[in-house]
């Protein structure tokens, strides 16, 4: 019998059946087949319904085998989307504004170019920063104003007018905000009426919520 059946299957004659390995998927129809070779090879009828039943088997395990790991597989779909869904509705939160100290300078259209360094055409409601410390899109907050972020400079980046013009620790720690005007008068007139330092809050892009961007 062991030499009959030992390619697929290894039948024990003891009280108790064990089941060598599963039956392939496409073994799983051969149990007429395969009691139609033992039969032709002379085993008993006890030995051919143990071999019926020991097929049977196989079949449900391998039935059953499949049924698991396709509930494992949709649970590990479910648990991947449901990070993905967790990671895009974060991205959000971290994003959050903050409030920062900075040495407010101010520049015109006269003065220079007409579009920022990102490309756009500069005009009131424009300021420029250090990209990496105010990404360009942020919401800069003035008292009076919201400004967008789309230009930089050599002197914004070095933070020049903080270095020269700080007296303490947090003012030489500053980061500087060029605000661009129109025009030179306009850009003089806010200068006088506000103090050089002041408490800007910063709204980075992709924010949920904030001032509507100019």
């Amino acid at each position: 019998m062991a030499g009959i059946c030992g390619r697929r299957y290894a039948i024990d004659k003891s009280a108790n059946w064990s089941i060598e390995r599963p039956v392939r998927r496409r073994e799983w129809s051969s149990e007429v087949r395969v009691c139609r070779r033992l039969a032709r090879r002379g085993c008993s009828e006890t030995e051919l319904r143990a071999a019926f039943l020991r097929l049977s088997a196989s079949r449900i395990a391998c039935s059953t085998r499949d049924s698991t790991t396709s509930e494992q597989r949709w649970k590990i779909m479910k648990l991947f989307y449901a990070v993905i869904f967790l990671l895009s509705s974060a991205s959000a939160a971290f994003a959050r504004d903050e409030s920062i100290l900075a040495r407010i300078t101010s520049y015109w259209a006269s003065e220079g170019s007409k579009y920022a360094s990102t490309g756009r055409r500069l005009r009131r409601g424009h300021c420029a920063v250090d990209p990496k410390r105010i990404p360009y899109g942020s919401k800069v907050v003035f008292p009076d104003a919201v400004c967008t972020a789309v230009d930089t400079g050599t002197a914004v980046i070095s933070r020049k007018a903080a270095r020269l013009c700080g007296r303490t620790a947090s003012q030489l720690k500053a980061i500087v905000v060029d605000r661009f005007f129109e025009t030179k008068r306009e850009a003089d007139a806010w200068s006088n009426a506000h103090s050089e330092f002041m408490m800007l809050r910063v709204i980075p892009p992709g924010s949920a919520s904030g001032p509507t961007e100019p």
